[in-house]
């Protein structure tokens, strides 16, 4: 496969070239390493193209996920206590989990609530979220689980490798695209989210 668009949120490749330009050649290694036509395994069922056969969203990921273990990236978990106090937040996202339960209950907080996101690759503080999901996944990974991640100081970039609309049109339908989500961003406007992102739009 190729990596044939990308879109860099909050100057996100730039401190990937000067700081981790070796992840980046990673990345770019596992994705030229994926052959794609040998996961068009997937029968449609879909009436609008009854007996194609489309990409599998299920065989890409674990080829993938092997080439990225393969070369020492592994699922990180962030544990973080959950308030709806915005008067307690600055200050709880900035204490480590095990102080965090404490300090809510210093501040009458009866039954402090733990939670954790995880995310499928992290090294030397770089994530990468490999998503041929639905719409609503990346939009979490986008808005939420980088963001959670950065400013929880455990990662200072979160890259999102997409199919682009070409790809995605050989897939069933509802599988989110790179074109589709880059615009969702623009969007938002330049600042938003407020974490340095890098999405990667790939196809074969």
């Amino acid at each position: 496969m190729k990596i044939s668009q990308k879109y860099s949120h909050l100057n996100g490749e730039e401190y990937l070239i000067v700081h981790h330009n070796n992840l980046y050649k990673e990345i770019m290694q596992v994705v030229n390493s994926i052959n794609a036509t040998e996961y068009l395994t997937k029968v449609s069922q879909e009436k609008t193209m009854p007996g194609a056969m489309l990409f599998s969203p299920i065989e890409l990921n674990k080829a993938f996920n092997n080439e990225f273990k393969a070369l020492g990236w592994s699922e990180s978990r962030y544990k973080y206590y959950i308030t709806t106090d915005q008067r307690l937040l600055p200050e709880l996202i900035t204490l480590p989990y095990d102080k965090q339960r404490d300090f809510l209950i210093s501040k009458g907080v009866t039954h402090p609530i733990s939670s954790y996101k995880q995310t499928d690759f992290v090294k030397d503080q770089i994530a990468v979220e490999v998503q041929f999901g639905k719409y609503a996944f990346v939009a979490f990974d986008l808005f939420v689980k980088h963001l959670l991640f950065y400013s929880g100081g455990v990662i200072n970039l979160g890259i999102e490798i997409l199919p682009t609309k070409t790809m995605q049109s050989k897939m069933s339908s509802g599988v989110a695209y790179y074109e589709g989500e880059v615009y969702n961003i623009l969007r938002h406007g330049r600042n938003n989210p407020p974490v340095p992102l890098l999405i990667l739009g790939i196809e074969p």
